[in-house]
This record gives C-alpha cells, sequence and structure tokens, in this order.
C-alpha cells in the first residue's frame, strides 16, 4: 500500500523559505530605494522554476565566498516576494496584495517561465479585477500587451474598452496609445464609438506622434501630409467611411484627402456623390453592442444572452438595427445580502428581469431571464393562491465558465402558464417552472422536475449549487 505525505511535505519545503540557514543563493532584486536581498535553495529553484533550471547551471554565474550571487533588478521585492511564496509553499492568496504588484507579478512569471502562476495571475486579472484594468488601461498596455502569453487578458482589455471606450477617446493621455493596441481596436466590430469621432481621433494622435508637424494643417507641405499619411497606414484602412454622414464627410474628412489610400478615397467620393456602394472597401458597420456592468459574467456572453431575448440562435451575428438593450443592476447578492427576503424586495416588479448566479466550487455561471417579473400582486380567491406567472418567452441557461461560446444551454419554457412560481407567500427568492431554476436563500435548485423548461441546464447529477453571488438586471431596450 502506497501511503502518502504530501501536506507534511510541503509544510517542511515551505519552512525552509524562512527558517533553513542552508541556502546557497542570494538574490538581490528591486533597484535604486526599493532593493531586497532573498535567501534561496538552487536545488529548489531550479527544480520548481524553468528559468532558474537554466540561469543556475549556467557556468557564468557569480560566487561569492560559496555562494551564488543573483540580480534582477526588473522585479521589485513585493513581486519577487510573492515568486517565492509559490515556489516553495505553492499557494498564494492573491487577494491580500495591491493590484499593481499583481500585474508586476504577471510580468515576472511569464519572465521566470512559471506557466502555471502566469495563467492563474491572468484568470485573477480577468475575473476579479476588470473594473481596475479598465480604470488603468493605458497602464496595463504598457505592462503587458507584449508578452506574447497574453491574448486572453489582452481580448478582455480591449473587450471591456470597446463597451466602454470613452477613458480611451476622451483620455488625455491619447498620445501614448500604443500602434498596435489602436490597431486592435478600431479594426473591432463591437467599438461602440461614432464613425466620425474614430476617424477625428485617428487624425489627433497621427499629429502627436511627428512633432515637428504641428496642429495647423494651413502650413502643412506635401511631405507632412506624407508623413502622416505614412504614420497612419494601417489604421486609415480600418475606418468604415460609408458610416459618416455626408456632411462630417465634406467638412471633416475631405480635407485629409492627401492622407486616404486613392482607391479608398475615390471609391468613398463617388458613393457620397452618386450613392454608389463601394466594391473594395468590404467592412461592416460596425454593431453598438448591450451594455452590462457585472462581476459574474464577462460582456462578451452578453450578446450571447441579448440574441436569446430576441429569439435567436447564440452565435447568430447581431446587426445593426437589432434592439440594444441596457442591464440596469437592481440586486447584488453580495452586496444586499444573499437571501430569499433581499432578492425580493429588490426584484418585487413586473418588468423584464435577467438573473446571473455564481455558485461555489464550479466556474459555471448559470441564469434565467423572465419577461414578466417575479412578483406580481398574489390574489386570494377562495383562500387559494394565485401561484403561477404565464410567459411565452422566459428561458433559463448556463454557461461552463467565463469563456464560453461553445458548449453553453438554454432552455426555453414549454408550459407558459408556469414560466414563474410566483411564491409571495411562499419560501424562494425566485422559482422558474416550479424548481426548474430556483433560489431557496444560499441554494440553487436546477430540478426541473415537471418539465415545464425544455430542458435541465446542469449537465451533469449536481441539483443543486451554494450560491457564491447573485445578481439581477432590469433589461432595458435602448
Amino acid at each position: 500500500m502506497t501511503l502518502i505525505f504530501h501536506s507534511s511535505l510541503l509544510k517542511d519545503i515551505s519552512s525552509m523559505l524562512n527558517n533553513s540557514d542552508d541556502f546557497n543563493v542570494i538574490i538581490q532584486v528591486g533597484e535604486n530605494n526599493n532593493t531586497k536581498e532573498f535567501r534561496a535553495h538552487s536545488i529548489i529553484l531550479r527544480a520548481r522554476c524553468p528559468y532558474f533550471k537554466s540561469a543556475l547551471s549556467s557556468e557564468w554565474i557569480i560566487r561569492k565566498n560559496d555562494m551564488i550571487m543573483f540580480s534582477k533588478p526588473n522585479i521589485n521585492p513585493t513581486v519577487f516576494e510573492m515568486v517565492l511564496k509559490y515556489i516553495y509553499m505553492g499557494e498564494l492568496d492573491l487577494t491580500k496584495y495591491q493590484v499593481e504588484n499583481i500585474l508586476d507579478l504577471l510580468v515576472a512569471s511569464d519572465e521566470l517561465l512559471l506557466e502555471e502562476l502566469f495563467n492563474h495571475v491572468q484568470n485573477y486579472l480577468i475575473e476579479e479585477q476588470t473594473t481596475w484594468l479598465q480604470n488603468n488601461f493605458h497602464h496595463v498596455h504598457h505592462k503587458i500587451f507584449k508578452l506574447s502569453g497574453c491574448e486572453k487578458l489582452r481580448d478582455h482589455c480591449l473587450e471591456s474598452i470597446c463597451m466602454s471606450p470613452q477613458q480611451i477617446f476622451t483620455s488625455n493621455n491619447y498620445q501614448l496609445l500604443d500602434e498596435d493596441i489602436l490597431y486592435g481596436l478600431i479594426k473591432r466590430d463591437d467599438l461602440n464609438v461614432k464613425e466620425i469621432d474614430i476617424f477625428d481621433f485617428l487624425i489627433k494622435w497621427g499629429i502627436e506622434q511627428i512633432p515637428s508637424l504641428g496642429s495647423d494643417k494651413h502650413r502643412w507641405s506635401n511631405s507632412n501630409y506624407e508623413t502622416l499619411k505614412e504614420t497612419l497606414n494601417q489604421l486609415i484602412p480600418h475606418i468604415r467611411f460609408v458610416e459618416i454622414s455626408a456632411a462630417d464627410y465634406f467638412v471633416k474628412v475631405r480635407p485629409y484627402k492627401a492622407i486616404i489610400p486613392n482607391d479608398i478615397y475615390n471609391e468613398v467620393k463617388e458613393y457620397f456623390i452618386k450613392g454608389t456602394l463601394p466594391k473594395s472597401i468590404t467592412l461592416t458597420p460596425r454593431i453598438k453592442q448591450s451594455f452590462i456592468e457585472s462581476k459574474i459574467i464577462r460582456k462578451k456572453l452578453i450578446s450571447i444572452i441579448s440574441n436569446w431575448i430576441d429569439n435567436k440562435e447564440s452565435k447568430e451575428i447581431r446587426k445593426k438595427n437589432d434592439t440594444i438593450y441596457k442591464f440596469e443592476l437592481i440586486y447584488r447578492g453580495s452586496k444586499d445580502g444573499i437571501n430569499n427576503n433581499s432578492f425580493k424586495n429588490k426584484c418585487n416588479s413586473q418588468e423584464q428581469i435577467l438573473v446571473l448566479i455564481k455558485c461555489q466550487n464550479t466556474k459555471k455561471i448559470l441564469g434565467g431571464y423572465t419577461t414578466v417579473g417575479f412578483y406580481h400582486n398574489v390574489r386570494r380567491r377562495l383562500g387559494i393562491n394565485h401561484k403561477n406567472i404565464t410567459s411565452l418567452n422566459n428561458f433559463i441557461f448556463s454557461f461552463e465558465d467565463n469563456n464560453d461560446t461553445e458548449n453553453m444551454k438554454l432552455s426555453r419554457v414549454i408550459t407558459c402558464n408556469y414560466a414563474i412560481y410566483n411564491n409571495g407567500f411562499g419560501d424562494y427568492g425566485f422559482n422558474f417552472g416550479n424548481d426548474a431554476l430556483s433560489m431557496k436563500d444560499q441554494i440553487l435548485w436546477l430540478k426541473n422536475k415537471n418539465g415545464f423548461y425544455k430542458d435541465n441546464v446542469s449537465k451533469n447529477s449536481n441539483y443543486y449549487y451554494i450560491i457564491e453571488d447573485i445578481e439581477a438586471f432590469k433589461v432595458v431596450k435602448e
């Protein structure tokens, strides 16, 4: 029989970080007035970190009094302490650190080839620090947008900016925006900015990249225009010129004819004069996206839910004239309390409501949408409560995680008279279809025992979860 003693092994190894005196590596980190020396063991560093496995095996390492001396001035002491906790202890509580240091940890873990730590930190920033990332976008993009492994975080940041781009397009630091980031933004179909404002921004940004140019275009020479054209060469073709009004085109775009490629300019000119649609410009109109401020669900999944509200397929591309929804937060369990009474007090209306639920010990996101709200006035007739609310368009759903655009499950109501169980006198916070999806204080039930909804939204045998957080939004057409 094999005996397993992992816990005591980890405890003994982790104690070496602070208590052992047989270290053979001294690592100096930081620079200027923020430096610190850490003592470590080469055998552990080499076993746990691919970077140190290579670096400490090199014949170029410096030794002093039989001690390996190592320097990492580009990693600050707080971040390197986090790295050592991960290496020695195999655990790290990111909630105890400032987000600035966690971002630096992402950069450090990439440099030190700590893939497991890198992936965990990236997911933490996406799932728990979206607001901070949005508010510090300029700082974030200088830190991480060149890292090859950060595609997931980059996409998340760009997606967030597209939903609320004012912080970029009205920023006083707009000139610092990297061209690659700007390119990543303007080529997206979901950038929620008027096309003429994007054009104006590119002109302003381009001028700032050429200090000798000046803002008075009346003094520009042909070579000045050519320089600006080269600066904006990869950006201008991604402007949807046909989405600009004729007035704005003639007043704001035409004066910059010299910086627009001839084939594009001629087709756009013909479009505004004759109404002839361009042949070589195939860019589709940008699609204004629905907006939600949620701590549970990523914004990219809200377009899927919006399609479901419109009775469309999950992945159907939303069109320019499709209904746009604004999701107004009316209840958040982590703030208002996760219990029946809190939910009922906040959501007692006959409006369209979307509910999102995050549960413990699972990455699943569950939810439901009702066109009729939850709590109609319960009338009594001969002592019998009118408990059920009718709706033709209610549905419940689940996503496997916050990046799931393939395996989500949708279940629409099929017995419309039982769309919502109206528990004005009952024991539920909400109840879709008599336990198809229901909240009973901190327990979420997914039984669908009566089949009032088409399918179960749980793929396994779990028919209940412990609610970690829950949000409810009033759904408003814009």
